[in-house]
């Protein structure tokens, strides 16, 4: 065995690319717990909204400011995209892919969690576009909370905008993914 190939002692370097490993797994560990707590509460709200409420009546909750309303949804907020289902479908499946390619870079808690936010209210309106009425690819999203006169959403996009927020405030003061300053 040349001097090369013998066991090196642990080194600092070595160390801490010991310690990141568990590291990464926890930040994992944490987008993917957001994930799916976001999922599951988005996917469950729903099913009471569609056994419990009737499609279009409204039941004010804190006035003409909050209130209950069943909506199949065909598109995007405020409905729009709603003759272009099929693309709102691509374009959760791109964003969920590309989510997980940059899970694999992340070092950053803040953008862990808005990445897991983000992962489980996209998987949430996608779930509906692929296995809801009126066909796979093209199914209407379930949306029940009224904001007012303005526009009714759901569980994942509210996840999808809190994770929009973060995401403007992580970039603004130049955090990067990987925990850094840019």
């Amino acid at each position: 065995m040349s001097s090369n190939q013998r066991l090196r002692p642990i080194t600092s370097e070595t160390s801490a690319v010991r310690k990141s490993v568990p590291a990464r797994r926890s930040r994992l560990g944490l987008l993917t717990s957001l994930a799916l707590i976001v999922l599951m509460v988005d996917q469950v709200t729903k099913a009471c909204a569609l056994s419990g409420l009737e499609q279009g009546v409204q039941h004010p909750v804190l006035g003409n400011a909050l209130g209950i309303q069943l909506l199949l949804n065909p598109g995007a907020v405020l409905g729009l995209g709603s003759g272009s289902t099929w693309l709102l479908t691509v374009i959760a499946v791109a964003a969920t892919v590309l989510i997980v390619r940059f899970s694999r870079r992340l070092s950053s808690t803040w953008w862990t969690m808005t990445l897991g936010l983000l992962l489980g209210g996209t998987l949430g309106n996608l779930i509906d576009r692929l296995m809801r009425d009126p066909g796979f690819g093209r199914g209407h999203v379930i949306d029940f909370i009224a904001y007012g006169n303005f526009f009714v959403g759901n569980v994942a996009d509210i996840a999808i905008t809190v994770a929009a927020g973060l995401m403007m405030i992580l970039s603004y003061r130049g955090v990067l993914l990987d925990g850094t300053q840019s």
